[in-house]
C-alpha cells in the first residue's frame, strides 16, 4: 500500500506541470488596414504613420533650434500638374508662445495660396518628393514648454 501511495504521489508531482505546459497558449490579436490610390490621381506620405499620430520636431541644444521634419510623398496625377496650399497658418504653441513654420512640398514654400508643387510631366508617371517643416527661428530663443500645433495642407489636381 505504500508503495502503491508513493507511486501515486510520484505521478502526480512529475505530471501535473507537463499537463500545464499542454494548456498553455498564447494569442496575438492586430488590425490591418490598406489605402488603396486612385490611378490617376494621388499624393500620400511613404511612412502612413506620418498621418495617424503625432510626429516631434527635436529640440537641439546645440544650437539651440529645431531640427526640422523631413519625409517623403508620392505623388501621381496623369491628367496634370499637382497644386498645393496650407488650410491655416502652421505653427507651434504652448499657449502662450508661438514658434511658427514653413512647410516645403517638393521644395516650393506652401503658403495659404495655392501654387503648383509638382509640374504635369513630373506628376503623370509618379514620383516621390520631399516635405520638410522647419520652425522659423526668432532674435529671440525658444521659451521652454511644451508646444503642439497641427499642419494642414491641401492638395488639387490641376488640369491641363
Amino acid at each position: 500500500m505504500f508503495k502503491t501511495l508513493i507511486h501515486t504521489l510520484l505521478f502526480t508531482t512529475l505530471a501535473l506541470p507537463s499537463m500545464a505546459a499542454w494548456g498553455a497558449e498564447e494569442r496575438e490579436t492586430f488590425e490591418l488596414f490598406v489605402t488603396i490610390p486612385t490611378i490617376d490621381f494621388h499624393v500620400l506620405p511613404v511612412d502612413p504613420q506620418l498621418v495617424e499620430r503625432e510626429q516631434p520636431m527635436l529640440f537641439s541644444s546645440l544650437t539651440a533650434g529645431l531640427i526640422p521634419l523631413r519625409t517623403n510623398y508620392e505623388v501621381k496625377n496623369i491628367n496634370g500638374a499637382i497644386g498645393a496650399r496650407l488650410d491655416q497658418e502652421a505653427y507651434l504653441s504652448n499657449g502662450r508662445e508661438r514658434i511658427d513654420l514653413r512647410v516645403l512640398f517638393n521644395n516650393v514654400e506652401l503658403t495659404l495660396d495655392s501654387a503648383q508643387v509638382v509640374s504635369a510631366a513630373e506628376a503623370r508617371p509618379g514620383r516621390r518628393v520631399g516635405l520638410e517643416i522647419i520652425a522659423v527661428k526668432t532674435a529671440e530663443e525658444y521659451a521652454p514648454g511644451d508646444y503642439y500645433g497641427t499642419v494642414h495642407m491641401v492638395f488639387d489636381a490641376i488640369a491641363p
